[in-house]
Order: structure tokens, then sequence, then C-alpha cells
């Protein structure tokens, strides 16, 4: 990239401020930015100048700056003062100025800043320098003022600034800037910002922590500018603050309040994060350890009451003295994790400590059972997020094995993390790139033997990660909300092809599996009528599957009801799938508008071997024509089940026997060829 094309902190508005006419020349000597000052002075625009080599600029406009003087400015850590120097502008007018040429880096690479001095430019700024008194003034008796010369040394300070930071003129006057502030690395970080900022032309703007002589802390709103001094012509800089101590400290207390669970005292959750973020940004490595006690709320129904403090208190004064000198934080009523640097077989003796140290009921000790989970960073997650769903994975577990025990993240959970996590973050982008594909599986009406329905499933085969099944797809999907983001995606597939199939003379109805998250939106069947119309898509081509699941909380939630009973009036059939599998309740049958019931394939496999499956089955389809509703059996894979189901009244069939889920143009061979 050339230097005429790179962009630099030292830009138009800045050189524009400035008193005289100022450019900025590379290393090279070539002018690589010019305020209007300049331009009028010489006579060129800003594109002009750039397009002229170097040779053109020293022989013309800076003839009698040589090639040797111009490389010793740059080497040069301090500005560079010539009296009298001659220039010739484009049109060849002579002009003789004085000059001030700063160096600066950026970058790693080095540059100039020059001012020419004009006399009559002088005569200007001496005749306007009341005015900057007056505004000196004004300043000086609302906030606190100080001024640096190039160096970062204190030159003055006002009555504001001495009052507040007890510092005396005679103690202060030479002190650096950087004495001013805390001894710490957040302190070194904005302090060094700041200086960047104002060596490079720019004004910084922002709250800071500052100590008075005897180091006492207080906090100022700083606008540090950079400025430049005509009589001793050198660059300063000008510090305005305005102390905000008092503002800052009731911030803290609301801080405190909210960060802090005021009955054990540790950190909560929002705080945690923040401590988790800053250690691993410092990359400083740590246990994440997670405790949970079990049956909680039993055990503090049975003992809370008679314990002399609460339970939960006791049990964090043990947390405490266990694991001094590292980090705790409780996450919820019953929850704890603590940040460690301790090894493993420290931490999982707790439980032994605890059975050492029992919090005692009527001089009896409390039975307290815990599960508990160790995660590292990095070696085994890398972000707070992945640290708790891992440490709440480990944890799920050790409960399932009977709990009290505290374990590491085993290399199962740790893999199925990770490609829960890699799944996570390739879905995003599968989505945007729309990546995922659309199958379709034909149900087969058992009076007609012709396909009169198919089914959209969503297929996803990502380069990174391979195959992703729809039962893993779909949990992580609703997980994370991105089933709101398949969803739409699969409708306007599902609707797109269903028109083109209409166009084709093709009777087919298309159906789409929907997540009860998605109808919790409360915009959901205005979404979809809003694809319909989009699309072109007559509604009585779409049906939408939903599980008992799904019918159990439409039940409960008026606002799900209504919006089905919508999408009904303007034609969309709704199918209860995996029926038989969810929740023993027939009232939502009564309630929601189920047009059909789709029987699950669990019942279907076992069908030829359990003559309690085959009656249980036949009862389903009964059921199903007793309530005048449509009945398909999914999972067929053979003739000897699609017969049976047949002779039971089933209306339709799904499954292998018929066709595994193929691409749209097999639909419409199967349907040519049949």
């Amino acid at each position: 990239m050339s230097h005429m094309h790179k962009s630099f902190t030292i830009d138009e508005h800045y050189l524009n401020s400035l008193p005289f006419p100022a450019i900025v020349m590379n290393q090279d000597g070539q002018v690589i930015n010019l305020g209007e000052l300049a331009e009028q002075l010489f006579d060129f625009s800003v594109t002009t100048i750039k397009e002229h080599t170097t040779s053109f600029i020293h022989e013309n406009l800076l003839r009698q700056l040589s090639l040797e003087t111009f490389q010793a400015i740059l080497q040069n850590n301090d500005s560079t003062y010539i009296n009298q120097i001659q220039l010739k502008t484009y049109t060849n007018e002579e002009i003789t100025t004085a000059l001030l040429a700063k160096p600066f880096t950026e970058q790693g690479e080095h540059f100039v800043l020059m001012m020419f001095m004009l006399p009559e430019l002088m005569i200007n700024s001496v005749s306007s320098s009341s005015t900057l008194v007056d505004l000196k003034q004004g300043l000086d008796s609302t906030f606190m003022t100080v001024t640096l010369d190039h160096d970062g040394f204190i030159l003055e300070c006002n009555n504001e600034f001495l009052k507040t930071s007890q510092w005396t003129p005679k103690r202060v006057i030479g002190k650096t800037f950087w004495q001013l502030f805390p001894e710490n690395k957040e302190s070194e970080k904005i302090t060094n910002t700041i200086w960047r900022n104002l060596n490079n032309g720019q004004t910084w703007q922002g709250e800071v922590e500052k100590v008075t002589k005897a180091g006492q802390s207080y906090w100022v709103l700083l606008t540090a500018i950079p400025t430049f001094n005509i009589e001793t012509n050198e660059q300063q800089f000008f510090l305005i603050e305005k102390d905000i101590t008092k503002s800052k400290t009731i911030q803290h207390q609301l801080e405190k309040i909210a960060y802090i669970d005021t009955e054990t005292g540790l950190m909560n959750a929002h705080r945690l994060e923040k401590v988790i973020s800053n250690m691993i940004e410092d990359e400083r490595n740590f246990s994440f350890v997670y405790l949970s006690i079990d049956k909680f709320y039993t055990l503090k129904e049975l003992h809370d009451q008679q314990i002399g403090q609460s339970l939960i208190v006791e049990f964090t004064n043990r947390i405490k003295m266990y694991f001094q000198d590292s980090t705790m934080a409780r996450i919820n009523e019953n929850d704890f994790v603590v940040i460690t640097p301790l090894s493993e077989w420290f931490i999982q003796g707790f439980l032994s400590y605890l059975q050492q140290h029992p919090i005692y009921n009527s001089n009896v000790a409390v039975p307290i059972s815990i599960s508990g989970g160790i995660t590292r960073y990095p070696e085994d997650q890398t972000t707070f997020s992945q640290l708790m769903k891992a440490s709440i994975a480990t944890i799920t577990t050790v409960r399932e094995a009977g709990g009290d025990k505290v374990v590491s993240l085993s290399k199962a959970t740790h893999k199925a993390l990770n490609r829960k996590a890699l799944i996570e973050k390739r879905l995003l982008q599968a989505l945007d790139q729309k990546n995922l594909k659309v199958l379709y599986q034909p149900q087969i009406d058992v009076n007609t033997g012709k396909i009169t329905a198919v089914e959209a499933l969503v297929r996803w085969e990502d380069e990174v990660i391979g195959v992703v099944s729809p039962d893993e797809l779909i949990p992580i999907a609703e997980e994370t909300g991105l089933i709101n983001n398949i969803g739409s995606y699969m409708l306007e597939k599902a609707c797109e092809q269903a028109l083109i199939w209409k166009k084709a003379g093709l009777d087919l109805k298309v159906s789409i599996n929907s997540s009860v998250r998605e109808f919790r939106d409360k915009n959901m069947a205005k979404s979809i009528l809003g694809t319909l119309a989009k699309t072109g898509c007559p509604a009585s081509l779409i049906q939408i599957e939903i599980t008992e699941k799904f019918a159990l909380e439409a039940e409960a939630a008026t606002f799900i009801t209504q919006q089905m009973r919508k999408l009904e009036n303007e034609g969309i059939a709704f199918i209860l799938d995996d029926f038989g599998t969810g929740y023993g309740s027939f009232r939502y049958m009564q309630i929601l508008p189920i047009d059909t019931l789709k029987i699950d394939k669990t019942f279907t496999s076992s069908l030829l071997k359990s003559e309690k499956t085959q009656k249980l089955m036949h009862g389903m389809v009964q059921l199903g024509k007793s309530m005048e509703l449509k009945v398909v059996a999914e999972g067929v894979e053979t003739a000897e089940q699609a017969d049976l189901l047949t002779s039971y009244g089933c209306d339709a069939i799904q499954g292998y026997y018929i066709s595994k889920p193929v691409h749209a143009e097999e639909i419409e061979a199967y349907l040519v060829n049949s």
C-alpha cells in the first residue's frame, strides 16, 4: 500500500484547527496531508500535491530545506525551529517564513508535521489573544486546568486544581502528567492512550481516576487538548478537569448493591462474569469450580428455622474457610462458583472438609450433599458462557449418578460441548449463507395409493462439522433461539415449492414442523401469513406439525391458541405429530384446531413384535376417527406394517417403505412415474 493512500491520525480537521499553514510529510519526503491554509499558501489542492514526487517538492516548494536537514528533523526527538526559510508556491511566488517541524511516529513509520509561521498570521494571533485570555479566565473559575509542555511536564495549573489535588505550586510544577495518576495497570493503559492521542493531534475526553499529593483517589471528567504556544513556538497540552468524585462514589455503591449477594456477601453471577472476562483477557489460568447443594429446598424446610444462622450463611462460611484467597460467587440460591488455581485433589477434598466441619441442627449434623464440577481455563473451555454450560452438564451427570461428588469435565462431555459450541457458531453462518437444505418425505393415501402430502425436513451438511442430524440440530436451535430462523427459512422454502408443484398441476400439501418457542412470539401468525403473501402460496397447501408438548403449552396459553385459530381460518391445517409419546392429556384435542393425528414411529417399529402394541395402535387410530380426525402413521418400513395399519383404518402412511426424504425433483419424478 502506498503512503499516500494510508490514513493517519493527524487528519485535515486537526490541520485546519492550527493557526498556521501546516503539512504532513512521510519519511520519504512526500506530502501526504495538508490543511486549508497550506492549500491557500501553496495554491495546491490535496490531490495535486500528493501526485508530485519528493524531488519536485524539495526542489520547488521547499528548496531551502535540504534532504540532509529533513533527515535530521526526522531523527530528532524534539521539535526543530528554523527562523527563516524560503518557500515557492505553485505559481512561483517567493515567500519567507519561520518553520516549526515536529517529528512523530504512527504504526512504526516516521512523519513530520510542518507549520509555516507567516508573520501576518503571527500578528493576527496576537491580536486575538485577548479573547483567549478571557476564555482561559472563564475556564479557570469553573474547572481545574493544567498546562503541560511537549514532554508532559507541568508548566502551570490553576487554584481549582491545587485545591482538589492538595498540591502546592512549588511542588507540582515540574512533575509529569503520569505522576497525577494511580500506579496500576489500568491507569497506565489509559494515560498511554491519552498521551498517544495528544501527540497525534487529537483531543481526548473521558472519566479517569487520579490521586492527590497524599495518594488519595479522586475522579474527574477530563478533556485533554493539544495546543500550540505561538510565543514560545512550542507544542503544549491543555487539560480541563471537572471533579466527579461524588457521583462516581454513588455509582460504585449502586454497582456494589447490583453485584453483591446481600445474604452471603459474595459476588453474584453478573459480577462473576466481569471478573472472569478480565481474567481471560489477562490470560490467567484457573479452575472454575461449580458447587451445588443437592435437595436444597428439602434441607432448608427441615433445618433452616432451627439453625442459628441460615443454612446458606453457614455453608458460605465453610467455603470461605476452605478456599481461602480464591474468588467466590453465589450464582443462585443453592449454587456457588469458586475460581481457584488450586489442584483437583484439593478441590475434591472440600467434601471431606464438610464432613469434618458439619452444620449442626440441635447438635445433629445436617446431611449436606454436594454435586460439583471442575472446568479448567483454557484447557477445557475458553469463555464464561462455555464454562457455565460445561459445569451444568457435569453436575447433571453427577446428580444422575447419585450426587455428592466433585468431578472434572469428562472427555466425552468436553467433546460433546465443543461440538455443540461449534454447531451453534456454524449454524449462524449456515443461516446467513442459506446452506441448509430441505428434503421432502411423501405420505401416501392408503385408499387411492397416491401421494397427497409431503413433510418438509431440514438437512444440514457442514463443510467443517459434517452431517448434523435433525435430532442434534433442533434441540440446539431451540436452546439458542435460532429455531425461529430455521422455521422462517423452512416455511419460505415450503411455500415456494408448494407453489411450483401447484403450477405444474400437482396437488400436494406441504407440512412443516413448528416449535412452541416460535409461537411464543405473539406475531408468529402474522409472520406466517406474511410469508404466504410474499411467496403467493395458497394457505390451503400448508400444514403445520406440532408436538404434544406444544399442544399442552398451547392449551394453557390463550394467545397461542388464538394464533392457531387465526391460521386455521385462513386455511392452514394443524397436525399433532409424534402422537402417543408425550403427555397423557386429551383435553388439548378438544381445544386446539387439530386436523390430523400422526402416530409416532416408535409404535410402528414394534407393531409386528407385540400384540399389546397392535391393540394400542388400533385404539389410537379409532380414537382419532371418533374425533373426526385424519390419522397418519409414520415410520412404516414394510408391506406387513402398511397392510395392518390400513386394516386399522389409517388414512395415510409415511416411512421408508414408501420413500426416504428426497429432493423436490425426485418427488416430481415419483409422481410422474406412478
